[in-house]
């Protein structure tokens, strides 16, 4: 038994130091078009195709370009604006319909749980052309509530929500029931203010994914006024298709607030998926 714990040692070493190394090269793999991407946006137009990932020349002109000859500013407002709405309204919603699905006995409960979970199953191009054509008979394109309406009803949301409702301790909600509370005070009082680790958490899935949208603000807005980052930056790069330094800027631009976003609340993500019950 002794002599065969060495060996057993070694294996378990072996099998860490692979999984290390399948790690290290899948981080780089992982990151290197990111490092290429910073590095290039500071190389001049002569040198943003040099094949080197230091620039031989550092520029800050590229940034430069891309808020004074194009309206970037606009952009970045824009989809700032729709996301932060989006995500204020939607997590609003989506925990008052997930609190009553997980603690308010009413007749069909199950059957429109099931109807909403039902809806993670339907891919978004399928319901792109419906959901333009209810759009335009609401007059909302080219508008600010074309944007923002249709993306607020989330499935997952509502799910995560409601599993985290379902482990919910019952004692604190009777005890204000007791005390002479209804179901809105109770929500208000207790559950939302207990809610805050998975609600912060979904904000930020909520804003990352609306700042990443592109095909639905591609079809709602033709008025470049209301363009987001990203449309603009698939227009900008088919205007500017030889330019690849102002392009990797602008790029570059896009990226800054979705790697803030995930450097200060990761705790916050990994946080939300152990206490909404999912394994």
């Amino acid at each position: 038994m002794t002599a065969s714990n060495p060996v057993a040692a070694r294996r378990r070493l072996t099998g860490r130091a692979g999984l290390t190394v399948l790690a290290v090269l899948m981080s780089v793999i992982t990151l290197f078009p990111f490092l290429w991407m910073v590095t290039s946006s500071f190389k001049t137009r002569a040198t943003v195709n040099d094949g080197k990932l230091i620039p031989t020349e550092f520029t800050f002109d590229n940034f430069v370009y891309v808020f004074t000859e194009v309206d970037f500013g606009r952009y970045l407002f824009n989809s700032f604006f729709v996301s932060a709405v989006i995500t204020v309204v939607a997590l609003f919603f989506h925990s008052m319909a997930a609190y009553a699905l997980a603690r308010l006995r009413f007749p069909g409960r199950e059957k429109i749980f099931t109807l909403i979970f039902a809806t993670l199953l339907i891919t978004a191009p399928v319901v792109l052309i419906p959901l333009f054509m209810v759009v335009r008979q609401l007059g909302m394109l080219d508008s600010y509530a074309g944007l923002i309406v249709p993306a607020i009803f989330n499935a997952f949301g509502i799910f995560l929500l409601r599993q985290f409702y379902l482990g919910f301790p019952r004692e604190l909600e009777e005890a204000a029931i007791v005390d002479g509370c209804s179901h809105w005070r109770v929500y208000w009082n207790v559950v939302l203010p207990m809610s805050r680790p998975i609600l912060s958490a979904l904000a930020i899935f909520f804003f990352l994914a609306n700042w990443n949208a592109f095909v639905w603000p591609l079809v709602v807005t033709t008025d470049p006024k209301l363009q987001v980052i990203q449309t603009a930056i698939a227009q900008f790069a088919s205007q500017s298709s030889s330019n690849y330094n102002y392009i990797l800027a602008g790029t570059m631009v896009a990226a800054l607030p979705m790697i803030a976003v995930f450097v200060f609340f990761q705790r916050q993500m990994v946080e939300s998926i152990k206490t909404s019950g999912l394994k």
